[in-house]
């Protein structure tokens, strides 16, 4: 089976599980039992109360339930903020990663080249990795601030117990990383291979391959240089040798006159 199929299937898997995880981050949203504490006041009644980051509810053995949102978000503590924030910032991004996941993906054909699907894919794929970082964080914070609070001592109020949308959300936040890191270790190595196709290292040996050529005419030139050399020396010797002889036959004709 040939690579590029290979990792076609993979997309397609970690696409089906990070697009499981963003569901599953997102119907905890909606879901009433973040937190749940059962009171027993008498013997035939009991009192449940559940909550989430939106409201509080409680309900009794009879089947008769109530529940009542948050009134003021500025008296709200720091911690639902935070929360609210980084699962609505997963959700945000899980969803543009799932668009960029199929714009990249191999058997969808969208983006055009290899190398373009490749860098959609891997940014998909960060999307996805980021997300779920964000809703792990803010799931791990509610949880690990639930149980200090059930295992302080010192904590005099009602004590509640981690509830079911928690657990789903670690759950689909753990898919979202997954496939998100899947994603984009495979990508960004194609995407990172087909850069460096394109701009291979070795092309500054392209550039020497000339040499040769500059050798040729560089060698040339010194035995170019030194037969001007040697045609100047022999001008100069012959201008030397002439000048001499002119003297000579100067000096002779002074000494004839001299004789005369």
């Amino acid at each position: 089976m040939a690579y590029r199929t290979v990792v076609m299937y993979m997309e397609i898997g970690c696409f089906v599980v990070c697009v499981s995880g963003w569901i599953l981050v997102c119907s905890t949203m909606p879901t009433d039992i973040w937190t749940w504490s059962e009171v027993s006041t008498l013997v035939l009644t009991t009192s449940n109360y559940y909550s989430n980051l939106w409201k509080d509810c409680i309900s009794d053995s009879t089947g008769v339930s109530d529940c009542k949102g948050i009134p003021s978000l500025l008296a709200l503590n720091w911690e639902i903020h935070m929360c609210r924030a980084l699962i609505i910032i997963c959700i945000i991004l899980s969803f543009f990663g799932s668009i960029l996941v199929l714009i990249g993906m191999k058997c969808t054909k969208i983006g055009g080249s290899e190398l373009v699907n490749a860098r959609v894919t891997f940014a998909g794929g960060m999307n996805y990795l980021i997300g779920g970082m964000c809703s792990m964080v803010a799931f791990s914070y509610y949880g690990n601030k639930i149980r200090a609070e059930f295992h302080d001592p010192t904590y005099m109020e009602q004590k509640f117990e981690i509830g079911v949308g928690v657990f789903i959300g670690w759950g689909g936040s753990t898919l979202l990383v997954c496939g998100g890191l899947i994603y984009s270790v495979f990508a960004g190595r194609e995407g990172c291979r087909s850069s460096s196709k394109r701009y291979p290292v070795h092309q500054f040996r392209d550039a020497y391959t000339d040499i040769p050529a500059q050798k040729s005419l560089m060698s040339l030139a010194p035995t170019e240089i030194s037969k001007n050399r040697k045609s100047r020396t022999i001008c100069n010797s012959n201008s030397s040798r002439a000048s001499s002889i002119s003297e000579i036959n100067s000096t002779k004709t002074t000494v004839t006159h001299l004789y005369v």
